[in-house]
């Protein structure tokens, strides 16, 4: 099996003409080719720019540290060309790959539980049926990248067979393909992301994913005081408007140009980024959700507020998430989930 897939490259500099309106990730754009195509226009400015400031860094220290000066080149986005790089060094997949050579083939090799493939096979179709690059088409000259996705997720099955597979992991394995064009590398990011920077969104409990969801809403009752006070009249009301962005990461719920400058961060800062970006689009939009008189208003209004200019236009969004939420530390995060953990492991207790 050859590891690097071939055909999949994404340049985000370019966007296709003509009728089939793709953009560079192979994603069919037909609703709103044309707005996209004008933030790219303006957008391609600062890609080149930090083109240029990266390259030379990187020719500078080849080795990624973390310090001041990477952070802030992070947190203004890293061209698509030194992604896979930057996520891999960041993260720690690039060293667990290097010291575990040959186990991700030794995974594939394996024999697979077949209750496993079968699940993972059912998704397949389910997985961007909008992107061009995962539909397996015979008149296509290049392969679909649906057998690498299902490899991933296959190996990481067998690598976690506590988590196994569960929906959303295809979206975010397809987007790692997408991005890295190397089916090793995005199933060494998977492993971080899963195994270390989103503690237990995908075990069978997924306590880490409802205590998330918790800790969000005491966030906006002390940063939105107002939008806190409308959603407690809502019993389990973040389950329903935020389960979706934490699971799948904010694919298919935010445009892909700033999903993946939330990825960087991510990679690089860990799961409190994903915080700013819920608070940024909740405080931001406080006025369209106090206007709303019911839960389904409220549902409503959570889907509408992660649409429009405000999303799309990523580097400006980007700029906002650091700075409208205010302070925000990991140790603030900590805390509110080790008490927001108790909170639901009791809650849980009392159930018949």
């Amino acid at each position: 099996m050859e590891k690097e897939i071939k055909g999949s490259a994404a340049q985000p500099l370019t966007c296709s003409n003509g009728s089939e309106r793709i953009d560079p990730y192979g994603f069919e754009r037909h609703h709103d080719f044309e707005s996209y195509k004008e933030m790219m226009n303006e957008y391609v400015a600062v890609l080149n720019r930090r083109s240029v400031r990266w390259s030379r860094l990187l020719q500078e220290k080849p080795c990624v540290e973390k310090n001041l000066t990477v952070k802030r080149y992070v947190r203004k986005g890293v061209p698509n060309e030194h992604r896979a790089r930057i996520w891999m060094a960041a993260s720690g997949a690039q060293e667990r790959l290097e010291s575990n050579q040959g186990y991700y083939q030794s995974l594939l090799a394996m024999e697979h539980d077949t209750k496993l493939k079968e699940t993972i096979h059912t998704d397949m179709h389910r997985t961007f049926p909008d992107n061009v690059l995962f539909q397996s088409k015979a008149e296509k000259a290049e392969p679909s990248l649906q057998g690498a996705l299902n490899n991933v997720l296959l190996a990481y099955g067998n690598h976690n067979k506590a988590v196994g597979y569960c929906q959303g992991m295809n979206f975010i394995a397809g987007y790692l393909i997408i991005i890295t064009k190397d089916e090793e590398k995005s199933f060494w990011l998977m492993d971080a992301l899963l195994g270390g920077i989103l503690p237990d969104y995908y075990s069978p409990a997924m306590l880490g994913l409802k205590t998330d969801q918790e800790v969000l809403g005491d966030l906006v009752k002390a940063k939105a005081p107002a939008v806190g006070q409308l959603m407690a009249q809502y019993p389990g009301i973040w389950t329903l408007v935020v389960s979706r962005w934490f699971i799948c990461l904010y694919i298919d719920i935010l445009p892909i140009e700033t999903v993946l400058r939330i990825w960087d961060c991510l990679f690089y800062e860990g799961s409190k980024v994903l915080f700013r970006v819920a608070l940024t689009l909740i405080i931001h939009h406080q006025p369209e959700i106090l206007r709303a008189r019911s839960l389904p208003d409220v549902c409503e209004c959570f889907k509408q507020i992660t649409c429009g200019s405000f999303t799309l236009e990523c580097h400006t969004f980007m700029q906002k998430i650091f700075t409208e939420p205010g302070s925000l530390s990991m140790a603030t995060i900590d805390k509110l989930r080790e008490k927001c953990r108790q909170r639901i492991l009791e809650e849980e207790s009392r159930q018949p």
